[in-house]
């Protein structure tokens, strides 16, 4: 059920990838042009941005369809770890271009060059309006995939980033002041900072095996304890194997009266509706029996 569920997801998130790639690419093409036309550092920054969307997109689109493929052999979760690999390499590559740009930008700041106002603004609209397209197909499926929510996050930086270059465009078709394209560019690397933190803050919790923000340990082991007959939890680990697959084990002690096999059912039941944990495996097994004050063990005869 968890293998089919899983190539479904990643159908469904494949094909709004592969048209926001396809917008990406497109707006790409024209800004690089135009951008090169209007001697606009800006508009070549978000084309440098672009162009990393577009690579993240494509990662993206390879990294759900492999993480479709059934568990074998070695690969006993499947490969779903590999859509958290390429959310770590998405968020690499936005600080990467984020670098880049604030040391272009500098360079304009001390030597600002002829920036042409009315092609900047043209095409930043168009880079409005395509990459709130591309955003609108990436929000519904990012919403449970870490690799989709990277290229999310790529494309919808880019929306803050053309507005900005929108802005930086008018300023300087009103005032002339040229500085306006390279302060517009900081600014874009700022929003692609906080993108890449993101990225990297939450594809390294995965990776390293972190608990679910929304599942501390320690509440969950409380929840447990209140399943009838459950009196200690102990060796608890969750983690979270890929999007939308968290996991849990740990060793569970019933009353000596009790039944393991009902307080088992007992914790998966309550496990799956309060916290989502549908893959949970968990040795249960009767505690000690506790023997009265003042007994003493039988004395072992010859």
């Amino acid at each position: 059920m968890a293998g089919h569920h899983g190539h479904e997801h990643g159908n469904a998130g494949r094909r709004p990838l592969a048209a926001a790639l396809i917008l990406i690419v497109g707006l790409l093409v024209a800004e690089v042009a135009v951008g090169i036309l209007a001697g606009s550092l800006a508009l070549l920054a978000d084309a440098g941005h672009m162009l990393t969307d577009a690579a993240a997109l494509a990662l993206a689109l390879v990294a759900a369809a492999v993480a479709t493929r059934p568990p074998g052999g070695s690969w006993t979760f499947g490969f779903r770890r590999v859509e958290i690999l390429a959310a770590l390499a998405n968020g690499i590559t936005l600080a990467l271009v984020g670098i880049w740009i604030v040391y272009a930008a500098i360079r304009r700041l001390v030597s600002p060059t002829d920036v042409h106002g009315g092609l900047v603004l043209v095409l930043a609209g168009a880079g409005i309006a395509v990459n709130l397209a591309a955003a609108a197909l990436l929000a519904r499926p990012s919403r449970t995939s870490l690799n989709i929510r990277g290229a999310f996050l790529h494309v919808a930086t880019d929306v803050a980033a053309f507005a900005g270059t929108a802005l930086a465009g008018a300023l300087i078709l009103a005032t002339g002041w040229d500085r306006f394209d390279p302060l517009a560019s900081l600014a874009v690397a700022a929003l692609i900072f906080w993108s890449s933190a993101t990225l990297l803050r939450e594809s390294s919790r995965i990776l390293l095996d972190v608990s679910p923000g929304e599942m501390p340990p320690a509440e969950v082991a409380e929840a447990m304890l209140t399943v009838p007959d459950v009196v200690e939890v102990h060796d608890l680990h969750v983690w979270t194997v890929g999007s939308g697959f968290p996991s849990l084990s740990a060793h569970v002690l019933v009353r000596p009266e009790g039944d393991c096999h009902d307080a088992r059912r007992g914790l998966a039941a309550m496990l799956a509706e309060r916290f989502g944990l549908q893959h949970t495996t968990l040795q249960v097994e009767h505690a000690r029996q506790q023997r009265p004050l003042g007994t003493e063990l039988p004395l072992a005869r010859n």
